[in-house]
């Protein structure tokens, strides 16, 4: 049987993953790395007593279920092989006199993870191929997420005199116009610097060093820092002119990152006139969600991750990257309004000039302001070590067209001028990449918009039709 028949056949369980073992008369060693897998990805099923041959599946039966069940169960809930316990849920099916066992494995929250077996090095991730044991990046980023609300309250070696005297400038004079009437501006600048636990005991903490800090203290303590944005004129790079026409690689502190980011940004949205209370309204909805997504991002990434934090600005999409996974699923969070940034402090920061929102409410921001304009939905989706949010513009088949009818029609002028253009003098011209001029010379030869005449050396192109 194939895999839709297999599941027709266990047709109780809701299929998120599985995957089957043979377990005729004991318990696969491999069903270990599979139980920590799941545990610390997203859960799945494990099915004892079906073998699977290419993409077929057969079921042989287990010869003692009772025991291998309680065995199983047994070792998971033990607490001696695993260094977490795991409940599991167990069902058993009977086909022809054969027995079937499954069991569920439930996805582990993140503060219980990495789920391991016998050693740290039996750490495993699910992935689209299987089991996969755990880079120590990989291995390492649980263990930060683990200690979400901890990393940036670090303290490090370095004192006021390491944080940019400008940016503090900056972010009092935003603050008072923010707050005009607060007690915290007439403090001077240590004592109000420690009102937002930028420092403690006379030392800078990690979020403190990351908002304020300036570009020589913030690399020497976090070498890997930096955030990329990216402007592609095109659904991708290969359907770009040209890779990217604009690149920003901030290796400033997070301030005035912000600020340099969100004014590009900025210019790429569609603000249409409106008024608001007798005034233009020049921050619309939609134009704030963009904001809430990029003071999302600053507060919420691991920014001890080998990953970098990344927005990119397609010509039919804008995509933040997070490196850090979400504290919780995206629909606990939407419907409860939870909130546990990764970085407390950070978000301290921001909010006290009120560019942020809680996490909850701040989702629910970027989402409907979004949709109030582009009757579009961001879609947010993640693994256990990022997540990305995407907000479209419009779908994506209307400007995939658009583009291939550009594309096109660039390549027949150049074709009519030139017949014995080369692929490689199309790929320079065009800024596309050799591969993207394959993909499109192939698909004009389908359409019978083209036709090569003669071999790939000595040849030429035709134009059949426009």
């Amino acid at each position: 049987m194939n895999k839709e028949e297999l599941i027709k056949k266990l047709e109780d369980i809701e299929w998120e993953d599985f995957e089957v073992k043979e377990a005729k008369s004991e318990i696969p060693k491999n069903s270990w790395e599979t139980v920590s897998a799941f545990s610390n990805t997203a859960g799945g099923w494990i099915i004892f007593g079906v073998k699977k041959t290419g993409k077929e599946y057969y079921i042989l039966g287990v010869t003692n279920p009772e025991k291998i069940a309680e065995d199983f169960t047994t070792v998971l809930r033990n607490g001696n092989k695993f260094n977490k316990r795991i409940d599991v849920t167990s069902k058993k099916y009977d086909f022809d006199s054969k027995t079937v066992l499954a069991f569920y494995i439930p996805k582990k929250s993140s503060i219980d993870k990495p789920v391991y077996f016998n050693s740290i090095k039996n750490t495993f991730i699910r992935t689209a191929s299987g089991d996969q044991r755990a880079t120590q990046e990989e291995t390492d980023t649980f263990f930060r997420t683990a200690s979400f609300e901890e990393k940036d309250k670090e303290l490090t070696k370095y004192t006021i005199n390491d944080l940019d005297e400008e940016t503090i400038i900056k972010y009092r004079s935003y603050f008072a116009q923010m707050n005009s009437g607060h007690r915290y501006n007439v403090l001077g600048n240590k004592e109000f610097l420690q009102k937002l636990s930028v420092i403690i005991d006379d030392r800078v903490t990690y979020g403190g060093l990351l908002v304020f800090g300036n570009e020589d203290s913030l690399i020497s303590k976090i070498p890997n820092y930096k955030i990329e944005y990216l402007e592609i004129a095109g659904i991708s790079y290969e359907d770009a002119p040209t890779r990217y026409s604009v690149r920003l690689t901030s290796e400033t502190n997070l301030f005035t990152a912000f600020f340099d980011i969100y004014e590009r940004l900025s210019k790429k949205i569609d603000v249409p006139f409106s008024i608001k209370a007798g005034f233009r309204d020049d921050d619309p909805p939609h134009l704030q969600a963009i904001r809430e997504a990029l003071v999302n991002l600053v507060m919420h990434t691991d920014y001890f991750s080998p990953a970098n934090p990344r927005i990119r600005v397609f010509s039919n999409r804008f995509e933040f990257f997070n490196p850090g996974a979400l504290p919780k699923d995206i629909e606990f969070i939407l419907k409860e309004d939870f909130s546990l940034p990764r970085n407390p402090i950070i978000a301290k920061i921001f909010r006290f000039v009120k560019l942020a929102e809680n996490i909850g409410s701040g989702f629910h921001k970027m989402i409907n302001g979004w949709n109030s304009h582009y009757r579009l939905k961001p879609l947010i989706d993640g693994d256990f070590d990022f997540y990305k949010i995407t907000f479209p513009t419009t779908t994506t088949q209307k400007t995939t067209q658009k583009t291939t009818q550009k594309t096109t029609q660039k390549i027949i002028a150049l074709i009519e001028e030139n017949p014995k253009i080369t692929r490689k003098e199309l790929a320079v011209v065009t800024g596309l990449t050799e591969d993207g001029i394959k993909y499109h010379l192939k698909k004009m030869q389908d359409k019978a918009i083209i036709e090569r005449i003669g071999p790939d050396k000595g040849g030429y192109w035709e134009v059949v039709r426009k």
